[in-house]
């Protein structure tokens, strides 16, 4: 989705989500989405991957994910000239809070029927917004080192307790208090991706001690693959998507939403 045509914002702005491998073999469809919007100054970028244990998770990833692309662009409009800091995060706390409780107004008393995570960027001049509920995560491209480009992974939400791994949804009790928001300032941002964690495995590396960094491989090979826009890379990222490589890391479905600043003249 798109507010304006896109070629006056300066992002390239392309992503899908696919049905995993299970999902395929049982027929069932795909319970993760995406969706974006952009403005003349501000682009809103959104995946959410619905609970496979629901029996509406799909409509769920969907209404999130529009949901959230409608108010974190118009809360960031009416305050895209703001300054990095605690005005962002507290924007980003109140488009979560509206985006919470539409969700909940739609769905009523069988919300958790409809349960999903929720990961939002905001690109805005001047800093990038991020906020997340449940496992989904974030990649920044910016700056080089000895000519190779650098690759950064934004701080994820926690877990429900330091003894836990259950994911958190935005129908979870108490959501709004296991939200996580970032807000980075750096010109020299000039990509992002987003996904959900079907992708985790063959974007990111963990490290002995557990701790998790960007695949730089797979992780520049998506946004190269997306600096300069061919008739077939809509059907390219369907193919990476839909691989037996990717398959056979992980099974689930599969969300990639990726921006990159187009070239300047």
């Amino acid at each position: 989705m798109t507010g304006v045509d896109e070629r006056e914002s300066p992002w390239r702005i392309h992503g899908m989500s696919v049905e995993g491998y299970r999902h395929r073999r049982q027929g069932l469809p795909c319970q993760d989405a995406c969706a974006y919007t952009v403005s003349a100054s501000v682009a809103v970028l959104a995946v959410a991957d619905g609970a496979g244990s629901r029996p509406r998770s799909e409509e769920g990833s969907r209404l999130a994910v529009e949901l959230a692309a409608e108010q974190f662009a118009r809360r960031s409009a009416a305050a895209a000239e703001c300054h990095p800091g605690e005005a962002v995060h507290e924007l980003l706390e109140d488009a979560f809070h509206d985006v919470s409780k539409m969700f909940l107004d739609a769905t009523g008393a069988d919300a958790p029927d409809f349960a999903t995570t929720l990961t939002v960027v905001v690109l805005a001049p001047g800093w990038l917004g991020h906020l997340t509920v449940g496992d989904g995560f974030v990649v920044l491209r910016a700056g080089a080192e000895d000519g190779e480009r650098q690759f950064h992974l934004l701080p994820q939400a926690m877990a429900a307790s330091e003894y836990s791994n259950e994911t958190v949804f935005l129908t979870s009790p108490d959501a709004a208090r296991w939200v996580h928001t970032d807000c980075v300032s750096d010109d020299g941002i000039d990509g992002v991706l987003l996904s959900t964690d079907g992708l985790v495995q063959a974007a990111l590396n963990r490290s002995g001690g557990g701790a998790l960094s960007p695949n730089t491989s797979f992780v520049d090979a998506v946004f190269r693959s997306l600096d300069t826009v061919t008739d077939n890379t809509h059907e390219g990222l369907a193919t990476l998507l839909r691989s037996d490589r990717l398959t056979a890391l992980n099974a689930d479905d599969k969300t990639l939403l990726r921006a990159v600043l187009r070239a300047r003249p």
